[in-house]
């Protein structure tokens, strides 16, 4: 939205470093607090490393990365922004400290929006005494090259919050979902959730290798994944007669395959053969490499395909 300006980032770990790289790409200041001493040093890293991607994606025009600054306090990071993402570690403790710590210093109508991936609203608005800035804006990692964030409101919250909270997201080239009933892990996580299960199943019973496996998804079905979602893609899968006979056509064959999906728990064992594959395949490259490579293809793939949704 046009008249938020000012943000601020509360947490700069990499979920916040990522907000506050894309936050200064759209032209808006950010004000960033973090417990850590090396925080400043942290984010104007990553800002840096993170700019070139922005550039290429054409996210960066009017912005400068200077327009960072850091602030000794939660309540001080807050004071004049208009909108907040608030990225503190997921223990409701600390959560609910920070919200009582910045809510007599937010200014009027500014927006509170949390990043949490596994906590409810519900819990989230036990630390306030007026919970009405609070939003749920749960990202995708990383949230300034993925698009999705999933947002959850109730009747606590207030009346034009997700309106305006939709805009400014969807201003700054994100994605977003309304979530009407709150689970834990949100949608897009049960999703991911719910894929890597079978993953791991098919690991652990010898199926294939953790880096077949892998490789099963992003030269399969998560390339078309990338483009719509499993539902419309099925229901091109039967041509002219779309869902209604692709589910006639495979209703038996998907029965079959759901009540033979596994049920694995990621115990010592099931973890040391997962990191066994994991290393198998990554070799030698530091987790830092894999990063810079899955972030060069996520904006090779974003920039591709950026002309073909709006």
């Amino acid at each position: 939205m046009s008249e938020i300006k000012k943000t601020a980032v509360l947490g700069a770990g990499v979920i916040g470093a990522s907000w506050a790289a894309l936050f200064l790409a759209s032209g808006r200041s950010v004000t960033v607090f973090d417990p850590n001493e090396n925080a400043e040093t942290v984010v104007r890293s990553y800002v840096e490393q993170a700019w070139p991607a922005l550039e290429e994606l054409a996210l960066t025009d009017h912005a400068t990365p200077d327009a960072l600054a850091f602030a000794a306090t939660a309540a001080e990071a807050v004071r004049d922004a208009q909108f907040v993402q608030e990225n503190v570690p997921e223990r409701l403790p600390i959560k609910h400290a920070t919200y009582a710590e910045i809510e007599s210093a937010l200014a009027a109508g500014a927006i509170v929006s949390s990043s949490t991936s596994g906590l409810t609203l519900e819990a989230l608005q036990e630390g306030w005494r007026d919970p009405t800035p609070l939003i749920l804006g749960h990202p995708f990692n990383p949230p300034h090259l993925i698009p999705l964030v999933e947002l959850t409101v109730n009747e606590a919250t207030g009346s034009d919050v997700l309106n305006r909270t939709e805009a400014f997201y969807e201003g700054i080239g994100k994605v977003t979902i309304r979530i009407k009933k709150g689970m834990p892990g949100h949608v897009a996580n049960r999703l991911q959730a719910a894929v890597w299960r079978e993953a791991v199943h098919m690991a652990v019973e010898g199926v294939a290798s953790v880096e077949d496996i892998d490789k099963a998804m992003w030269a399969g079905p998560g390339l078309r994944w990338a483009a719509m979602g499993p539902t419309t893609l099925f229901h091109l899968g039967a041509g002219a007669g779309g869902l209604q006979a692709f589910c006639d056509h495979f209703k038996d064959t998907f029965n079959g395959w759901w009540d033979d999906l596994g049920d694995p728990r990621l115990d010592d064992d099931v973890i040391k053969k997962l990191v066994d594959g994991v290393n198998s395949q990554t070799q030698e490259q530091s987790t830092q490499e894999i990063a810079a490579q899955r972030d060069e293809m996520l904006t090779a793939i974003q920039k591709a395909t950026k002309h073909l949704r709006t």
